[in-house]
């Protein structure tokens, strides 16, 4: 990269993005799958969980470990009478615990389902997050809890690029549907300056050697 590269770059980062921001604000799109009325499209649906520690120190990460392994099997049990749960993993990443899993059907009932059967021992890694004290227990919070799951549930871009400036549009009330595609770029930019954490697309969705359609003929499921 050119010294000229450098310049433009960082007067873009540091002034440019932020003057667009100033006067065009952009709320961040809240988090989780696109709704949609077509049942395959609600197979395999993930979350991404993003919760900031309080504790932004190695001190902080290590209790969020040591929580973790603490409830690992109750976790784990928990998710199995969930029932609708393909994966479920814990991640540190930065100053952030992060649960990421594929799970089938509607949100609000995994996230109600989940309380049910594992609420309480969630509640000991929620108690180190940013905010987490005010939706605990989340057994007594559900609806807090349901809210606040989603809030930290990463933004999951669009497969179809221009679908942004719908969900854009959705959020300041607009229905005119009505696309300035010149805006495009900048709308990207902007968003992901609100939502800097993001899931990119609805990802690969499949099962080893059988694709979605077959493994739902074969459980009578149909579409």
């Amino acid at each position: 990269m050119t010294v000229f590269e450098q310049l433009a770059a960082w007067f873009a980062a540091k002034i440019l993005v932020p003057y667009w921001a100033w006067r065009q604000p952009t709320k961040p799109l809240p988090g989780g799958p696109r709704y949609s009325v077509q049942p395959g499209d609600n197979v395999q649906r993930m979350m991404n969980l993003i919760m900031p520690l309080k504790d932004k120190s190695a001190i902080g990460r290590a209790m969020a470990a040591q929580a973790i392994a603490a409830n690992k099997d109750e976790i784990y049990a928990g998710l199995d009478n969930v029932g609708t749960v393909h994966f479920a993993r814990f991640v540190i990443v930065d100053d952030n615990i992060c649960m990421f899993s594929v799970y089938d059907g509607d949100f609000t009932n995994y996230i109600r389902d989940f309380i049910a059967t594992i609420g309480s021992v969630f509640d000991a890694v929620v108690g180190l997050v940013e905010g987490g004290d005010g939706v605990i227990p989340s057994e007594q919070n559900v609806e807090k809890f349901i809210d606040w799951v989603h809030a930290h549930d990463a933004y999951q871009v669009p497969d179809t690029v221009t679908d942004i400036l719908r969900d854009q549009e959705a959020m300041n009330g607009d229905t005119s549907g009505i696309n300035d595609l010149q805006a495009l770029p900048r709308n990207i930019v902007l968003q992901l300056h609100a939502n800097p954490n993001v899931s990119l697309g609805s990802g690969y969705r499949a099962y080893p050697g059988y694709s979605v359609a077959q493994v739902r003929e074969k459980f009578g499921i149909g579409w």
